[in-house]
């Protein structure tokens, strides 16, 4: 699987975990120059409290575009700071 965004490959893994229709990228396989922590959170009822990431390609900034479970609950463990994607990040097999 491959994540882009703005012609840019984010991400890349043949293992990746889905979850709920998302593809949860392990955290080697980012290319980290287009990542930059911020301090949004949000929580799931069965997975915890994410953390996001903003998308910076070009200087162009995809707000809150990836996120992660930094300390999942029990039942989601398996995805531990593994990433996901939305906001017009595409994800597809290649």
């Amino acid at each position: 699987m491959k994540a882009y965004w703005n012609s840019k490959l984010l991400a890349e893994s043949d293992k990746t975990i889905i979850i709920e229709n998302n593809h949860y990228f392990p955290p080697e396989s980012l290319n980290k120059e287009f990542f930059q922590d911020n301090s949004t959170h949000s929580t799931c009822p069965w997975k915890g409290q994410a953390s996001y990431f903003d998308v910076v390609v070009d200087g162009k900034i995809n707000k809150d575009a990836a996120w992660y479970y930094p300390e999942p609950s029990e039942l989601a463990k398996n995805i531990k700071n593994y990433v996901a994607f939305w906001k017009g990040v595409e994800v597809v097999k290649e």
